[in-house]
């Protein structure tokens, strides 16, 4: 995976902290609704981490949906929900949050804008 450096933290307002955190803490809800609102999805901040979101929320209800047939559901089910309170307080201090596999995918479908040097 090529490095990407985030694009420069300038215009993200406290609003836009404030639904990026929301998006990932309540996903895949929250960025459903914040990709349904005009103005918040104009916001390239809040689109950023709310598609993400959506992305790895629907990722992670599927894969702790399959693995809790199995013991390891519950110990993987509390590493997902660890994992996305740390994203959505990186996003929370205004950080542009890479998740490996899903900035890729997303950016891949032209869904968010590849960050920039």
């Amino acid at each position: 995976m090529a490095d990407m450096t985030p694009p420069p933290q300038v215009g993200i307002t406290d609003d836009d902290k404030l639904w990026a955190l929301l998006s990932w803490i309540f996903a895949p809800l929250v960025p459903i609704i914040v990709l349904l609102i005009e103005d918040k999805k104009q916001r390239a901040f809040i689109k950023y981490n709310a598609m993400q979101a959506l992305v790895l929320g629907v990722a992670g209800l599927v894969i702790n949906g399959v693995l809790s047939a199995i013991v390891i559901g519950c110990f993987t089910g509390l590493a997902y929900l660890v994992y996305i309170i740390y994203l959505g307080i990186q996003a929370y201090q205004g950080n542009w949050v890479t998740v490996p596999v899903v900035t890729d995918f997303c950016a891949n479908q032209g869904w968010i804008d590849k960050p920039t040097a």
